[in-house]
């Protein structure tokens, strides 16, 4: 699940950085920003060495989805809206929630810590790469994103409860990740923000 998340993510973070123009080192750096930042952040929380810090094939997974982006461009009009980017994105998504969902319930967390963790695996690199492209991080603002790890985390922390077996649990959460962000990309799912809230005819008078 790391590995997946790790190519998946470095791809992801490297085509946004290609997007806004950014040289080959700001590309590495951006995109190993987004695969990295989220587990850099699950480990210190569970007070454990980053694997980024201890294990160098985690540096070189990071490198092939950085090369993976610049292949990309090479061949494709635009790389980061195509749709072999959004199911990475997706996919890496599902991968890190799933992930943080184990490494927390290993460290013996509560069940709202799981399903922080599994959150902040999975979307703690995107916000760091928002911030080096200077921007807000979208998670915040629009789409249905960190939601979507919000319900895997749940998921896995559910099944383990119930008896499942890890791997079960692994799957589950998986799954419903990917699928939730899979069919928010579809349909356009996004959560409502205090403004959608007010009464029509108070929006009109406000106007």
């Amino acid at each position: 699940m790391n590995a997946i998340g790790l190519v998946a993510f470095a791809l992801v973070g490297a085509s946004k950085a290609i997007r806004e123009e950014f040289d080959l080192f700001g590309i590495a750096v951006v995109g190993l920003a987004t695969a990295f930042a989220g587990g850099v952040t699950r480990d210190l929380l569970v007070n454990r060495i980053p694997l980024a810090l201890s294990d160098i094939s985690e540096i070189a997974l990071g490198l092939f989805g950085v090369g993976l982006a610049i292949g990309l461009h090479l061949v494709l009009e635009s790389p980061d809206d195509h749709p072999i980017t959004l199911v990475s994105d997706a996919v890496g998504l599902a991968a890190f929630a799933t992930t943080g969902a184990i490494v927390a319930t290993e460290a013996g967390v509560s069940s709202f810590g799981v399903v922080v963790i599994a959150t902040i695996n999975a979307v703690g690199g995107g916000a760091i790469a928002d911030i080096l492209l200077d921007r807000a991080p979208f998670i915040l603002f629009e789409d249905f994103y960190a939601s979507c790890a919000v319900l895997g985390g749940s998921t896995y922390w559910l099944a383990v409860t119930v008896g499942a077996s890890g791997s079960v649990a692994a799957a589950a959460c998986a799954a419903v990740t990917v699928g939730a962000r899979l069919a928010a990309v579809t349909y356009g799912w996004a959560l409502p923000t205090a403004q959608t809230l007010r009464p029509a005819g108070e929006k009109l008078r406000n106007r």
